[in-house]
């Protein structure tokens, strides 16, 4: 049995130790989430040992790679077969560090099914759970909620209508305010953005979003040039495709996919989007970044036939499947879905938003989605729970 110094000495060597999180990651917008808040950990506590599944923003932030992000996502049930192997190694040797190592505190950032799994892990190990950017559980599979909720210390949620989803957590559970109002702006103006990449002052560009994975891309990208050829035939607009920073130009190419003559841009895609007159967006993070820098899109989304069946199986509950809309509680912009997800349908879709009151309209509606996705500081007030976490 320790003595009373032995027991001081014990917590004083706790207190000098270097704090050690784990943060797990595993699509693109929660590396960019998990980029941000691993920089504000640091700099709150410069001490942190960060490590787990991360992207490069989060490795550029300091997080070590314990697994690299890329190595393991994939688009649908479908398209996992290429990395399952790669998967299914990482999550053992996660569960492995949680039970030996025992970090002090686990973050997970989305990645529903693999940290879902995981959470259960650590809180069986002991280990404390902060759970910010918490699945989409109001979609589908709403039969998780309860076991977040059960598993995790502290639930951080970016959505205003997901705290009550939560209910049950309690206190445990706060609406942190959503982290894409601190990075969602342009780096200049319209006329230095058509400036910076070559396009005469009175261009109207038509910025095409087909996603951030290669999958994506494979089944979104033909018919999103196809419908832009005939939007800058019709209607005069200029044709960009705003690059993701997980993929290359290499990987649009191939297929039938002809890309002549639309521009392809790389590392200043809220500027392309601020300074379109309309934009054609693979559902995702992307659908709310168009709507914070208030450029009219529609919305669409492409899978393989096996994964679009499984998914209307277990997708409840809600009517949209663009941010924007679920947000506002109404359609403001388009939506195709899968069979009606073609070039014809996104020019009909398209069209009106281009009729100047149609078009005010709809900025007007995105603009106000903004006041309902609270205040900015959203990383900075999670790391500051993470760290008053490891202290209690």
């Amino acid at each position: 049995m320790a003595t009373g110094a032995e027991s001081r000495a014990h917590s004083l060597h706790d207190q000098d130790r270097s704090p050690r999180i784990m943060i797990v990651a595993g699509e693109a917008s929660g590396d960019l989430h998990g980029g941000d808040l691993a920089r504000e950990i640091l700099r709150l506590d410069p001490r942190c040992e960060l490590f787990g599944i991360a992207g490069q923003q989060m490795r550029d932030a300091g997080v070590h790679p314990i697994v690299r992000m890329e190595d393991i996502h994939g688009l649908g049930l479908s398209e996992l077969a290429s990395t399952i192997g790669r998967t299914i190694a990482a999550f053992r040797e996660l569960r492995r560090i949680i039970r030996r190592q025992h970090p002090d505190l686990v973050i997970l950032i989305d990645y529903a099914e693999f940290n879902l799994i995981l959470s259960g892990v650590a809180k069986r190990a002991g280990a404390k759970v902060l759970y910010y950017i918490t699945p989409q559980v109001w979609a589908w599979r709403r039969g998780r909620i309860r076991k977040i909720s059960a598993r995790a210390d502290r639930l951080a949620v970016v959505l205003p209508f997901e705290k009550e989803i939560f209910a049950a957590a309690g206190d445990r559970a706060s609406f942190v305010g959503h982290p894409l109002l601190d990075r969602v702006k342009p780096a200049q103006d319209k006329r230095a953005t058509l400036a910076r990449h070559g396009f005469p002052p009175g261009a109207r560009l038509l910025v095409l979003l087909p996603g951030s994975r290669h999958a994506e891309v494979r089944y979104m990208l033909k018919e999103f040039v196809g419908a832009a050829r005939i939007l800058e035939r019709d209607h005069g607009l200029s044709p960009v495709l705003a690059l993701a920073p997980t993929l290359t130009p290499e990987q649009l190419g191939g297929g039938d996919v002809d890309l002549a003559g639309i521009r392809i841009i790389e590392g200043d895609t809220y500027s392309i989007i601020a300074a379109s007159e309309l934009a054609l967006v693979t559902s995702g993070t992307a659908t709310l970044e168009t709507a914070l820098l208030e450029c009219p899109m529609v919305i669409s989304y492409k899978m393989s036939p096996l994964t679009y069946i499984l998914g209307r199986m277990l997708v409840t509950g809600v009517n949209f499947i663009g941010m924007p809309n679920i947000l506002a509680g109404r359609k403001i912009v388009p939506e195709l879905i899968q069979g009606e997800m073609n070039a014809r349908n996104l020019v009909r879709a398209a069209e009106p938003l281009l009729n100047p009151a149609i078009r005010a309209e709809t900025v007007a509606a995105l603009t106000a989605l903004r006041d309902k996705l609270g205040a900015p500081g959203a990383a900075r007030r999670v790391a500051a729970t993470a760290l008053e976490m490891i202290a209690s």
